[in-house]
């Protein structure tokens, strides 16, 4: 009997055992899946790096190396020599600033205007707003650039800036929509109790409570705006007005024009070029992840 007890005893725990195996088992096939990944994402800038420190003829060497030789640092001094980088990342800084600036206003402004209001035709202004989302930028390209030239932007940082103190974007609109639907409406009551009118309640109640949604916002606007190619390259002509991104065609053009190629030399300027970014995600990262999470409790 004693025996029997003992057995019967024995099978819970070894079940139980078994669980944990199994789920450490899972955990581990999970987490060599997840630094698989990680390492797969991160070969490409790895390899960036890795060139941007070596010689022009280091870079064609067959087969190639992933760790320089003898470490070229001054190719991030020549960057700045070779052209006006300086000149380049002081424009990207306006552009970049300025437009995520009216992105952030504006776009919470029309984002507080369907979340918190009822009137007439608001969701099907809301639906007209998403579904500009299905629109490619290079769609409203020609009509914009007639519209830019008739008024005589072209040349200039406006058309780069101006858009944008106009309601932001759609996808813009649709997240800080959805994080304020997660604010209790409670806060809006009490606030009018005390006297406080619609602008009030925006800047002084619902803005302050929207750090991670803005943060998410600043981090995806950030990096749209620093990488943006195409519309400096439509807009843009005087070199001085240039930005970072027009400014990496020059080395990557050299070799094409019969000049000394400078693969090495815009490896460099890609990584100057990408730093920024990378600073900015980690920075924000927390809010970034908290912003995306919260901002799809309610629909």
């Amino acid at each position: 009997m004693a025996g029997d007890a003992a057995v019967a005893r024995t099978g819970p725990v070894a079940a139980a055992s078994l669980a944990r195996l199994r789920r450490g088992a899972a955990r581990t096939v999970f987490y060599i899946l997840a630094v698989a990944t990680a390492i797969m994402f991160m070969a490409p800038f790895f390899w960036t790096v890795s060139s941007s420190l070596k010689s022009v003829t280091e870079i064609f060497v067959f087969p190639p190396t992933m760790v320089p030789v003898i470490p070229q640092w001054g190719n991030y001094a020549e960057v700045w020599r070779r052209v006006p980088f300086a000149t380049f990342t002081l424009n990207t800084v306006i552009i970049t600033s300025l437009s995520l600036a009216g992105t952030l206003l504006t776009s919470s402004l029309v984002a507080y205007s369907f979340a918190r209001f009822r009137y007439p035709g608001r969701d099907i202004f809301f639906l007209l707003t998403l579904s500009t989302l299905m629109l490619p930028y290079e769609v409203t390209l020609i009509p914009t650039y007639l519209l830019f030239n008739r008024i005589g932007w072209l040349d200039s940082f406006l058309p780069l800036i101006v858009p944008y103190w106009f309601g932001g974007n759609a996808f813009s609109i649709f997240l800080m929509r959805q994080f304020f639907l997660t604010i209790p409406r409670e806060l809006d009551d009490a606030a009018r109790i005390d006297g406080a009118n619609f602008i009030r309640i925006f800047w002084n109640i619902l803005m302050p409570l929207s750090g991670p949604a803005l943060a998410t916002l600043a981090v995806i606007g950030f990096i749209n705006h620093w990488n943006d190619f195409l519309g400096p390259l439509i807009y843009l002509e005087t070199r001085s007005k240039f930005t970072i991104a027009l400014g990496l065609r020059y080395f990557q053009n050299a070799a094409a024009l019969g000049g000394e190629p400078m693969d090495h030399l815009l490896m460099a300027a890609s990584v100057t070029f990408t730093l920024p970014c990378i600073i900015i995600f980690f920075l924000a990262q927390r809010y970034f992840v908290q912003g995306i999470a919260l901002s799809g409790v309610k629909g």
